[in-house]
């Protein structure tokens, strides 16, 4: 569909505005940061088609406020900040990127558990401040990762990713997910029932979409149940975890540390968790790479331009 507007609200790599400037006019946001409302919404008033990061919301207000879109294009696999039922509902279709950031995102796990289990945050910060004096038997003593048991909360893409990882490390794989999956066996993975892999897991992480199920699929009772020293990773959503909760298990040292990317209130950290030193908190980068960036930007834009020309986008999200 040639004529087409389309709005995108970052600064999108040269590579995917070039998939999208055959459609029509492609006006980009000059920043990162999301735009209030009012002006988002005066910028959708006569677009067809939105491309957002996934950091940034398309609420029923907005969908309401453009009356010629057809399609929201999501630049992230996480499409929680979109009102996909009011879109559903004029018609307008929802994209998503799977698949793209999947591998990045389970180095980003990996990374967390490392980090966390070795101290290698509070490590940096001892040797920046200058009080490293010299080599002590006991100085920065950590948790080892090999030969662990690690439990995966949902053994979808990015779950099973993470799983493949551990092979490497030697060890014990258990995973929950909604039912067991055909393709655990081939991981090494063995199923276990929630409460079961929290309590023998020594690293457990998070990989589960947001939904009304999984919102706070992680509170006080599923922290009571894991070793003192294990080890909670996130790399799915914040809402995924009672921090209150988290945070009261660590400084209570039920539980050894706690590596998060991600936070239930985003930019917002609960403040206990700022001050305790066995956390490793990241800002939301478990896809931030250069090459899986500019990936997911061109997926996004290869949905945005199936749909303007009345195809079927292959990351559809609200499928009739």
């Amino acid at each position: 569909m040639a004529g087409a507007r389309i709005f995108v609200t970052w600064p999108m790599e040269a590579e995917a505005r070039a998939i999208l400037a055959p459609l029509g006019a492609v006006e980009t946001s000059p920043t990162e940061d999301e735009l209030p409302e009012a002006e988002l919404a005066a910028r959708l008033a006569d677009a067809e088609a939105v491309i957002p990061m996934g950091a940034h919301r398309v609420s029923a207000s907005l969908i309401a406020a453009a009356p010629r879109l057809r399609v929201i294009a999501v630049a992230a696999v996480g499409y929680n900040l979109i009102d996909v039922e009011a879109a559903s509902r004029r018609g307008i279709l929802v994209t998503n990127t799977p698949g793209v950031l999947t591998e990045t995102t389970a180095d980003m796990a990996w990374a967390l558990m490392l980090a966390t289990a070795r101290r290698v945050v509070e490590a940096d910060r001892f040797v920046r401040a200058g009080r490293w004096k010299g080599v002590t038997w006991s100085l920065m003593l950590g948790g080892d990762v090999h030969g662990r048991t690690l439990g995966i909360v949902g053994l979808g893409r990015i779950g099973k990713a993470i799983a493949r990882r551990a092979r490497g490390f030697g060890m014990r794989v258990l995973y929950h997910s909604r039912r067991p999956d055909p393709d655990a066996a081939g991981l090494g993975a063995a199923y276990r029932d929630r409460g079961e892999l929290f309590r023998e897991s020594d690293f457990v992480v998070l990989a589960v979409p947001l939904t009304p199920e999984t919102r706070r699929l992680v509170g006080e009772a599923e922290l009571g149940l894991m070793r003192p020293e294990a080890i909670l990773v996130n790399v799915a959503r914040g809402p995924v975890v009672d921090e209150a909760a988290l945070a009261r298990a660590l400084r209570e040292g039920r539980l050894a540390g706690a590596g998060l990317d991600v936070f239930e209130d985003e930019p917002r950290v609960h403040p206990e968790l700022l001050g305790l030193e066995q956390v490793v908190l990241t800002p939301h980068i478990g896809s931030a790479s250069r090459a899986t960036r500019l990936a997911m930007a061109r997926r996004a834009a290869e949905n945005c331009r199936a749909a303007l020309r009345g195809e079927r986008p292959p990351d559809l999200v609200n499928a009739s």
